[in-house]
């Protein structure tokens, strides 16, 4: 066959060149895969290895020169010729042409007719011609429709058939050229030709990975399809060249056999150099060998105080092309096995052998190694060894050629299940050696610098074996391998947590960024180096062996030139290292000419001669100078070339799935570090790389998986992140620093330790079960600390890389990973801000959402110490954010925009404070206590008691949570649903107008049946009575954030806090108020600085809605009065221990006072705006007397319907009264007393005109008689109970403003000195002093009783009436009387 091919390829004029035709015209056939670059005289290939352009005019140097860039572009040719048989396999979906099993994607790929039956025959009946087949009784319809779209069919199959043709001419030139080298160099040993040596070892390795990679297409069926089209279209002539690739593809079928018949001539020069190569594989795979004797080391591994290491240069220097050595060895004796059957072939193959499972053709495309070798390899030993059997008394020789074919025999047998069980433990080992080596030379390197450049080859070295083991892992991940023995799968044991396969990459890494740190420094030696070299070489041709040799004039002028380019290289000087570059191209490609004319057969002067010449010196000998020389010199223009050829990663991309995955499970792994994830991410740079120009397509596909793969990536460090912040944040980790005893448990432990001491040797648990401090220090409670001391270390390492780590650029995408660090930590606080709101019950109480979220910023600014970036203000920026996402500027002004956006964690706060605590939409029974100042519930909101999310601590905590735009937001919902209460209340006084106007007149005549019947007729009583109710619950609600904002404000921003202060003491006394003033009163009010701010908000209400706009409003306090008759008394009950009704009537007390106030405001302030002549509002000036007066007017008219409602009130709960029915009496008479009591424009004694303060003291004093003392909700102790009836039997003539002074006899001195201690409108503010300070009002106050009261505690108002004389006020004072109810019966 092998001769039958020959024969024919010289027969054949368009494939092989002949005399006539030139390898110009060979190289014009490949100008679509060489490109530009390659086909001009001056390769891009060739200058990075031979730098021959083919244009010296000496003709044996001329042409072997051209021989050798002819090499290089075979090769070129081979990688895109696979590059296209691999873009054909994935539009095909990769089919079985040996099993003839192809998927749907196949055939509607449109390269193929769709239509099996016929295209698998033809395939399956190759190489019969296809009118044998008798294809019309097949599928005659399928061939009809083959015959209809025929043209069509051969346009699409046209290129693929091109293909064939292209791999046909390959296989002619390829052959020539490789005969071509291995008949007339003399020698391709490693040492002495590796130039030479790696071109012709790297074209046959193209030449057999072209071959079998190729059998994976379906060229079968692509040829006899194509020749069935032609014959359609070309009245049933086939096509010229269907019977050479008929003869191409059967020859090839399968391709290891035509292969070993192809290459049975160059057979001995393959077995040469793989025993010449064979040291240093034993070298590569004996790692203590290495690791002794310290080939991977610049210093010495014995002498550590030596810093040079020039023990084994070369050895070293060979180590990087170990990774090709081992690939000839592969398909070297797979295609050439009789050399297996030299003496030492065997240990060679064993080695290499028992470590891989694959031999990789292009990309990721692989055959099985065993397979292959037990099927193609071992039938050639088997009939060696059969042949050495019959001729054992003929030959002396073949005693030994049977033992080592049996050997063989035996090695290949086995070796399979060998490697299954070893390979994965070796490269392991490999990997951890290579881990320690790598990391030393890291660390030795960036201590000695200066180093690098002497030792670049061993870093070559280090990069080319740990590139080597890095892509065995992943080519072998998920490898199944099939034994010849028993038919079944065996998967490699791959383990995918590996951690040493990080450490690789990033010590490739960071090596690579060494060398190209000091890449100034390593020219400057090269250069160093090669000026010294030019006087060795002057020295060594004038030396009398090469004197002796009679130099043609080719080989003379060729050293010449060699000593003028070595001359002329400027010596490195000072500061001008780094900017020093040179191109020696020229030099290369003259000494490559040299190596060409001795090393040919053809020459008179060849390389033994050389060398014999030079090497009696003493020193080096020319051949091993210029080598070396040669080497050095790619290290000064061609750096960048050998750094990316031994450290790049980029064939990582054709298993990026895999590398994601793997980098998932080691990077925060046990032993992972996160220090590695840059490394990692600059695998991608690379990938475009892999790119075919072959393929245009590719390079988009690739760079966006390049892309997509760097996203991935990030998003894993970025989780990887949050899960160290998160494990930080956790119960377990800072929180458990966080624990802090109840003082109940405080108590115990103080008093167990008090009572004996602990020994060292007890448990450092206490009797109580609480941790005595410093338990944390013993050894079985020193893991969690550990773990924390872990995640920090953690943290603060992969942050610091991270904000270091430059840009990474994948095409035209940028990735800086200090940016997504950023909003990663900040995504990461919203995210955590918004989780913790909410627990698994309801909602966060504030004071521990506070601290959960102080923990969380502490971490942060943990982290913030790494990184180049302002964290701080991103927080701020995301609490901002949350409080409220509206525009900001909209939040500086008062005009509210109709559609402003909210923040999500503020609107979950808010939301929930108004559904379950003001409207009790769960049906807890909320329930306001005056005397905490906080909400109360009979049973659980979600996870807490209502008192415990209500608190003066909890809003606090609010406050600074939220801050200002959180009170805003709370507040403005609080007065949308106050404002919709307000609106019911408007349409009810609407509604009963005349209803109302009835009762009225009943009140004011007597009339008490039309009275009653009047307020029966009143619509809606009892929703519009639970209204106000709700009214009131979001007064009080209102009032206490606005008083834990103040002090908060107080706290945070005191000086704000005292203007605001100082403001409200001097606000102007005019109506109507300028738009700045009213601004400013509710600024002041939301701070709580202002006493009246009940009826300060209802105003606020009111003038924002348009409330209170016409007369139905004056009926306001006979509605009010109607409500005394409601059923709701039947179920009231007054509670001592809250100070409050069980259905919180007495919120309806705030509410009617506020309503009343405010509703007053705006109509007086709506009746002067209309008599103002400034349409604006303002007043012009100063205001007049008459304008002075109209605050008082107000606060006047006021108090009158204060007292209008407190008279009829009282009027209509005493004439209901009867001894049948009076349970409801009580509750209405302490209403009324805290109604006076709450109102800052009632006296206290307002009540007793009407009824007598004895019957109230009474009334109070059985209740705290009867009350078992403060329930556990009170802070004072028992013996302190009065404090809660002070305020009852305190009755003091309000103050509401600041200038008008109280007129007290001297007698009242000391009653007045303990009540005013208390605000005017926080009478049972318990948080405002300590028990000290209520004992001292205990001892202030009178002790006869909660309501003591004499005729002489009357005081005089704001406009200067008491209680016992008459005044301006619009209605008459009421002689008090100590009759009791009676009294106003007869009035």
């Amino acid at each position: 066959m092998a001769k039958s091919r020959q024969r024919y390829s010289v027969q054949d004029p368009s494939l092989s060149p002949t005399n006539t035709r030139t390898r110009e015209d060979d190289q014009s056939r490949w100008t679509e895969y060489l490109g530009p670059d390659m086909t001009s005289p001056v390769a891009a290939r060739n200058t990075r290895n031979t730098g021959h352009d083919g244009q010296n005019p000496i003709s044996v140097g001329s042409l072997k020169g051209l021989n050798v860039q002819w090499v290089y572009q075979l090769i070129e040719v081979a990688e895109g010729l696979m590059a296209k048989i691999y873009r054909l396999n994935q539009i095909l979906d990769y089919p079985d042409p040996v099993a003839h099993v192809f998927s749907e994607a196949f055939w509607k790929a449109g390269v193929f007719p769709n239509h099996p039956r016929i295209c698998i025959l033809l395939s399956k009946k190759f190489p019969e011609h296809f009118s044998k087949l008798q294809l019309e009784r097949v599928d005659k319809i399928a061939l009809d429709a083959i015959n209809d779209s025929a043209e069509l069919y051969i346009q699409s199959l046209e290129p693929w058939v091109q293909l064939l043709l292209d791999l046909m001419a390959f296989r002619e030139q390829a052959l020539r050229l490789i005969l071509d080298i291995s008949s007339t160099v003399i020698t391709l040993l490693p040492h002495q030709n590796s130039v030479i040596l790696h071109a012709f070892m790297d074209l046959f390795c193209s030449f057999v990975r072209v071959n079998l990679f190729a059998h994976k297409l379906p060229r079968k069926m692509m040829l006899q399809i194509y020749n069935l089209l032609h014959a359609m279209t070309r009245n049933d002539r086939d096509c010229d060249f269907y019977h050479r690739l008929v003869q191409f593809i059967d020859s090839y079928d399968p391709p290891l056999k035509g292969l070993q018949e192809d290459l049975n001539f160059v057979s001995p020069r393959i077995g040469e150099v793989l025993e010449a190569v064979g040291p240093i594989i034993f070298l590569s795979t004996d790692t203590r060998k290495l690791r002794n004797e310290g080939f991977l080391s610049p210093y010495h591994p014995r002498y550590p105080d030596i810093l040079t290491n020039s023990a084994h240069p070369m050895r070293a220097q060979d180590l990087a092309n170990v990774t090709s050595y081992r690939e000839w060895v592969l398909l070297g004796y797979l295609v050439c096995p009789d050399e297996l059957l030299r003496v030492t072939s065997i240990d060679i193959a064993l080695v290499v052998l028992k470590e891989n499972l694959i031999l990789s053709l292009f990309r990721d495309e692989f055959i099985h190694l065993h397979e292959d070798y037990q099927l193609y390899v071992l039938p050639r030993v088997l009939e060696s060894k059969k042949m050495a059997k019959s001729g054992r008394t003929k030959q002396k020789e073949a005693d030994l050629e049977y033992s080592v074919a049996k050997q063989v025999e035996k090695m290949i047998s086995e070796i399979q299940e060998q490697a299954i069980v070893s390979c994965g433990a070796i490269h392991h080992e490999r990997r951890i050696f290579l881990k320690q080596e790598i990391g030393r030379m890291v660390i030795f390197f960036t201590d000695q610098p200066s180093l690098l450049a002497p030792n670049i080859q061993m870093v070559y070295s280090a990069l080319a074996l740990a590139q080597s083991e890095v892509t065995w892992y992943f080519q072998h991940v998920g490898i199944a391998s099939s034994k010849s023995k028993a038919a079944r799968i065996i998967p490699v044991d791959i383990d995918p947590s590996d951690p040493t396969i990080g450490f690789l990459i990033d010590g490739m890494d960071r090596l690579c960024c060494l060398v190209r740190k000091y890449i100034s420094a390593i020219r400057g030696y090269a250069l160093s180096y090669l000026s010294s070299c030019a006087g060795r070489f002057r020295f060594l041709l004038g030396t009398p062996g090469m004197v002796a040799l009679d130099l043609d004039s080719t080989l003379k002028d060729l050293f010449q030139q060699i000593v003028l380019h070595l001359e002329s290289i400027p010596k490195p000087q000072g500061e001008n290292i780094s900017t020093l570059t040179r191109d020696l191209s020229d030099f290369r490609k003259d000494w490559l000419s040299v190596l060409m004319i001795v090393t040919s057969s053809r020459s008179s002067i060849n390389i033994r001669h050389l060398e014999k010449a030079t090497v009696s010196t003493g020193k080096e000998g020319l051949l091993s100078e210029g080598n070396a020389a040669y080497n050095w010199s790619r290290c000064v223009d061609e750096l960048e070339s050998q750094l990316s050829k031994h450290g790049s990663l980029k064939k990582l991309y054709f298993y990026h799935q895999h590398l994601t995955a793997v980098f998932r499970n080691t990077m925060f792994g046990p032993e992972g570090r996160p220090q590695h994830c840059c490394a990692w991410l600059g695998i991608a740079s690379s990938f475009p790389e892999c790119a075919s120009p072959i393929v245009p397509e590719e390079v988009t596909r690739i760079g966006r998986d390049a892309v997509l793969y760097v996203e991935s990536l990030i998003e894993s460090i970025m989780g990887g992140l949050e899960g160290l912040i998160n494990i930080l944040d956790s119960e377990g980790g800072f929180g458990a620093l966080e624990i802090q005893l109840l003082p109940e448990q405080a108590a115990s432990f103080l008093n167990y330790a008090s009572r004996a001491s602990i020994p060292l040797t007890k448990s450092p648990k206490g009797a109580a079960g609480f941790p005595l401090p410093g338990y944390e220090s013993y050894p079985e409670n020193n893991g969690s600390i550990k773990m924390l001391e872990a995640a920090m270390q953690r943290l603060t390492n992969l942050c610091s890389v991270l904000n270091d780590m430059e840009p990474i650029c994948v095409l035209n995408h940028v990735f800086v990973l200090r940016e997504y660090m950023r909003e990663c930590i900040l995504g990461n606080f919203r995210r955590r801000l918004l989780a913790v709101i909410k627990t698994e019950n309801d909602l966060q109480r504030p004071s521990v959402l506070e601290s959960l979220i102080r923990r969380h910023i502490g971490i942060i600014h943990l982290a913030e110490q790494h990184i180049s970036m302002d964290l701080t203000q991103g927080m701020r920026d995301v609490l901002l954010a949350e409080a409220c996402s509206g525009p900001v500027s909209s939040l500086h002004s008062f005009e509210k925009p109709a559609e402003q956006q909210t923040g999500s964690a503020a609107e979950a706060v808010c939301n929930w404070y108004i559904e379950n605590i003001i409207k009790d939409t769960s049906g807890a029974g909320i329930l306001f206590a005056p005397v905490h100042k906080c909400f109360k519930s009979t049973r659980p909101v979600g996870g807490y008691f209502a008192d415990s999310v209500t608190d003066a601590r909890e809003l606090q905590a609010f406050v600074r949570i939220f801050g200002g735009y959180g009170v805003d937001k709370l507040e403005r919902m609080l007065k949308e649903h106050t404002a919709a209460l307000l609106n019911c209340i408007d349409t009810s006084l609407r509604s009963n107008r005349e209803v109302l106007e009835s009762v009225a007149s009943s009140l004011h005549s007597g009339d008490r049946i039309e009275r009653d019947a009047s307020i029966r007729q009143i619509v809606d009583m009892e929703t519009i009575i639970g209204f106000c109710i709700q009214a009131g619950l979001a007064l009080a609600f209102d009032q206490n954030l606005a008083e834990a904002a103040g002090i908060v404000l107080e706290d945070s921003a005191p000086l704000i806090y005292s203007l605001l202060s100082g403001f409200v003491k001097h606000i102007p006394d005019s109506l109507p108020e300028r738009k700045d003033i009213r601004r400013m009163r509710e600024v002041a009010n939301g701070v709580a600085v202002i006493s009246d701010h009940d009826s300060q908000w209802i105003r606020s209400i009111l003038e924002d809605v348009g409330g209170a706009n016409d007369g139905s409003w004056a009926l306001l306090p006979y509605l009010f009065a109607s409500f005394m008759t409601s059923n709701i008394w039947n179920s009231t009950a007054f509670n001592v221990d809250t100070g409050g009704f069980n259905n919180n009537i007495h919120c309806l007390a705030r509410c009617i006072t506020a309503v009343i106030a405010g509703s007053e405001y705006v109509r007086l302030d709506r009746e002067h705006e209309q008599r103002q002549p400034f349409p604006n509002g303002h007043a012009g000036g100063t205001l007049n007397s008459a304008e002075a007066e109209t605050l008082s007017s107000v606060e006047a008219s006021i108090k009158s319907t204060m007292q209008l409602f407190v008279k009829l009130a009282a009027g209509i709960i005493l004439d209901s009264w009867s001894e049948a029915n009076r349970s409801y009496l009580v509750p209405q008479l302490i209403f009324l007393d805290q109604l006076c009591e709450v109102s800052p424009y009632l006296p206290r004694n307002s009540l007793e005109p009407y009824v007598p303060y004895a019957i109230l003291r009474s009334i109070y004093s059985q209740y705290y008689a009867n009350s078992p003392g403060p329930l556990a909700l009170l802070s004072p102790s028992p013996h302190y109970s009065p404090v809660v009836s002070l305020s009852h039997g305190s009755p003091a003539p309000r103050q509401p403003r600041g200038d008008s002074t109280p007129q007290h006899g001297s007698s009242d001195l000391s009653y007045f000195k303990g009540s005013m201690m208390h605000g005017q409108s926080s009478v049972y503010d318990h948080d405002s002093g300590s028990s000290r300070s209520i004992e001292t009002k205990h001892r202030n106050a009178r002790r006869s009783g909660p309501l003591d009261y004499s005729s002489s505690r009357k005081a005089k108002y704001v406009e200067g009436s008491t209680s016992g004389s008459s005044g301006p006020s619009p209605l008459p004072r009421f002689a008090v009387s100590r009759s009791g109810p009676l009294a106003y019966k007869q009035m």
